[in-house]
């Protein structure tokens, strides 16, 4: 990357530079790659924050099949963290995880998982166990015109609309067939039993991503630790349960808990990538690799959900920090992730292009139909559900609520972030998928800009540009009603 003109003395955010397009020889979006090349496996730079309200399995699920990896928080106990890798590895590749629900259940039940949204649905099953029987599929946009009290069962009629997945030659195909059949949403079966959905947006997107998978061919996941307690038997633990990628993750990851929590982490040869965070500074970087860090997670304050630089002055403006440590970390042979800050997919562009392997998302994907916790609705009828900051209030309950009355007061006393917030379901893209499309696009088209066919490239031939708050509203677009 270079920049157009001369560097400001001052640190910089997304939002003070921009991209300048260069001579390019790359005639499509599609035949970019971006894959992050940093060792995890993944084939598109997304990572979701190892944040309650973000990452669970079923996110974690999704993003793996689009080619990104989920972060399962620390907060977890060691079994619950244990089974939502099992989860995760168990979930369909080339077909989507159903939602579940019984016949006897209630459309108002059911609004509570799933919006009615088009292309997605939900799969009714009586029973449990080897007894459980299949009762048929509700298109999830049959629920927005279903009264809230009518059972779920009510609203199937006729035989189970199924495509067999050994009929099928890959996604084109199933999309081709739903097509030609006029419907939009499908059971898949093998031998009779169901093991996905598919909808003609999800056969399509099967055709343009590339799921990360381990060496098994099954969907890869990653996991947080806390640096307190004994973390290298918890790490050892997890890899045990196959879990893809180990994330060390404190506020500030500079300090020496940190480094004996790597260095211990280290001895134990897992042989899968370490991250490690969070630090902003190239003298992170340097003692976080030297203890043992192949990835360093990079941000302090930026995120939506953070107050620390509100509460502390402590952080950096995420570009800066992100320019700084990726060059360092291109020395010793680490990478970089972007962790917060991002808005738009031009922030995740730009981050890439200051040379992060990969952009960790949260409260981004909080309010998608995939992240942890229901649907609620507000008083004018939008959906959102609830997100909170890992430093917060409510986080600190979650952490550490088994401490005795007087400990945890303690330790709410020191609670920084926002315990509680909206965060709306966007109508035109509810999915964590959509999301990925309108991410995913946006990157793709920054890499042609620059003539780049891949990341490595891109960080190679980005041209970056300085620019005034006046200049960053006028990149926006005006509101139709102008």
């Amino acid at each position: 990357m270079r920049f157009l003109g001369q560097l400001p003395a001052h640190d910089l955010t997304y939002s003070d530079v921009f991209l300048v397009p260069s001579r390019s020889e790359v005639t499509s979006r599609l035949d970019v790659d971006l894959a992050p090349g940093d060792g995890t496996g993944a084939t598109i730079p997304i990572v979701s924050a190892n944040m309650n309200s973000v990452t669970g399995p079923r996110l974690a699920a999704t993003l793996a099949r689009r080619g990104g990896l989920g972060v399962l928080p620390q907060d977890l106990p060691l079994q619950e963290l244990a089974a939502a890798i099992h989860w995760v590895k168990e979930q369909p590749v080339a077909w989507d995880t159903p939602i579940v629900l019984a016949p006897e259940q209630t459309v108002a039940e059911a609004l509570r998982q799933m919006p009615p949204a088009e292309g997605h649905g939900v799969l009714l099953r009586s029973g449990s166990g080897d007894s459980a029987e299949e009762a048929g599929a509700v298109p999830a946009a049959r629920l927005g015109t279903a009264l809230p009290d009518a059972q779920l069962g009510d609203l199937v009629h006729g035989s189970i609309v199924a495509l067999d997945a050994d009929d099928l030659e890959g996604p084109r195909a199933a999309f081709e067939l739903l097509v030609e059949a006029g419907i939009d949403f499908a059971l898949v079966q093998r031998h009779g039993k169901v093991v996905g959905t598919v909808s003609r947006r999800s056969a399509l997107r099967g055709t343009l991503y590339r799921p990360a998978l381990d060496g098994d061919g099954r969907l890869r996941v990653a996991a947080a630790v806390g640096i307190n307690g004994d973390v290298a038997q918890k790490a050892k633990a997890l890899a045990a349960e196959g879990v893809d990628v180990l994330v060390l993750d404190t506020a500030h990851g500079h300090q020496e808990g940190m480094l004996r929590a790597l260095a211990a982490v280290k001895k134990l040869g897992l042989g899968i990538p370490i991250v490690a965070g969070n630090i902003v500074t190239a003298e992170g970087v340097r003692d976080l690799v030297d203890a043992g860090a192949d990835i360093l997670k990079v941000g302090v304050g930026p995120g939506a959900m953070c107050t620390t630089r509100m509460m502390t002055a402590v952080g950096r403006p995420q570009f800066g920090a992100v320019l700084e440590t990726a060059a360092t970390a291109r020395e010793l042979g680490a990478h970089v992730w972007a962790d917060g800050g991002v808005r738009y997919p031009r922030d995740v562009a730009l981050a890439l292009a200051a040379g992060a392997a990969s952009v960790m998302i949260g409260s981004w994907f909080a309010g998608t139909i995939e992240a942890p916790g229901v649907l609620e609705t507000d008083d004018a009828g939008r959906l959102y559900k609830q997100s909170w900051g890992m430093a917060s209030t409510k986080a600190v309950h979650e952490r550490f609520g088994r401490l005795d009355a007087y400990e945890l007061a303690r330790k709410e006393l020191f609670a920084e972030g926002i315990s509680s917030s909206k965060i709306y379901l966007d109508p035109l893209r509810p999915s964590l998928e959509d999301l990925l499309d309108m991410i995913t696009s946006g990157v793709r088209s920054s890499f042609t800009y620059s003539g780049a066919g891949d990341l490595a490239s891109f960080q190679d031939r980005a041209v970056v540009g300085f620019q005034s708050a006046a200049g960053y509203e006028e990149g926006k677009a005006l509101p139709v009603s102008w």
